[in-house]
């Protein structure tokens, strides 16, 4: 049974399926609708949890035994299998399939992985899960839908948002809504509950003091170095992890590298790649000043500099990102 990741807390008030597949490539939606149901098996006493993460090497036999452990007198418990690439293989694949020919009792298996592709969605396994249990997938929102997703979680956090406070946080979060719900969480805090205006959501974030990634890529890409570089020292300062302030040059770097490498930097281009359209004209120019090549090379930077985040290779990572912010900007 399919259903939409909004329609998921009614069908679990309504009844508990044993199996419940969570897919898609929005990283937000699939963990708040994996917690909403971890919440209420939690609620009806499953009590034991073992999670299982997939990935190359993955012992399929290990989660059969521990499927089929289960013992007359056992709790009830969750099986919370992780799938990052929707593919489990041909052993997993038959592994799930016999799964859901001898489910066990009071045990709920929780599948979350990403996309599915056409030929998954017609694979025997996925098929087999569908009969016995609930998929919902979880689609990335389109920028024109954004904004109506914005109002309704500053809803659900007790706040009536302006236009304009919802255009600025579509503005700083471009399509990420994982940094959309910490933006308004982080409203939340400084400004409270009710009614929230941008002057009031201004003055809190000058009242907090505190720079961001996204300032950081914004300034970079106008080309304003100077500022980047006290926004980045800024950053350091604050302690916020490296591999953040990486990560949101990267994004940009890469959306740019690939506009460049086809060619194409019409406004088509733009919204079919999910930019805010206020965003435009700024990665208009920073385009005008770099060639595709230049980008590669920025990206293989930032792919380096990932690699010294986690110590798999020598530097200084905040010499590297001033680097790569430098150039870009530059």
């Amino acid at each position: 049974m399919n259903v939409r990741p909004d329609q998921l807390a009614d069908i679990l008030d309504t009844q508990l399926h044993p199996v419940y597949v969570i897919a898609g490539d929005e990283p937000l939606q699939v963990m708040e609708a994996a917690d909403r149901v971890r919440a209420r098996c939690r609620q009806l006493d499953f009590a034991d949890r073992e999670v299982f993460d997939v990935d190359v090497g993955f012992d399929w036999q290990q989660f059969q035994d521990q499927a089929d452990s289960l013992s007359l007198f056992a709790s009830r418990r969750i099986l919370d299998l992780r799938m990052p690439s929707a593919k489990p293989g041909r052993v997993g694949a038959q592994v799930l399939s016999a799964y859901t020919a001898r489910i066990p009792q009071d045990t709920v298996l929780l599948i979350t992985a990403g996309r599915l592709d056409a030929a998954q969605k017609k694979s025997a396994w996925f098929k087999a899960l569908d009969r016995v249990g609930v998929v919902t997938q979880c689609w990335a929102i389109p920028p024109e839908r954004l904004p109506a997703w914005l109002q309704q979680r500053f809803l659900s956090r007790g706040m009536r948002a302006s236009k304009e406070v919802v255009d600025y946080v579509a503005h700083r979060v471009e399509g990420n809504l994982l940094a959309a719900a910490q933006e308004i969480d982080k409203l939340a805090l400084l400004v409270g509950a009710g009614s929230v205006d941008i002057d009031a959501v201004r003055e809190a974030v000058a009242d907090s003091s505190r720079f961001d990634v996204f300032e950081l890529a914004d300034s970079a890409l106008a080309g304003d170095c100077q500022r980047a570089i006290r926004v980045l020292h800024g950053l350091q300062a604050e302690g916020v992890e490296p591999v953040l302030v990486n990560w949101a040059l990267a994004k940009d770097i890469r959306l740019l590298a690939t506009l460049a490498k086809n060619a194409n930097s019409s406004d088509s281009a733009f919204r079919k790649a999910g930019v805010w359209q206020k965003r435009v004209p700024l990665l208009r120019s920073c385009l005008a000043r770099h060639p595709a090549e230049r980008l590669e090379r920025l990206l293989q930077r930032c792919a380096a500099i990932d690699a010294v985040s986690k110590g798999q290779q020598p530097g200084n990572v905040w010499d590297e990102l001033q680097t790569v912010a430098y150039m870009l900007a530059a």
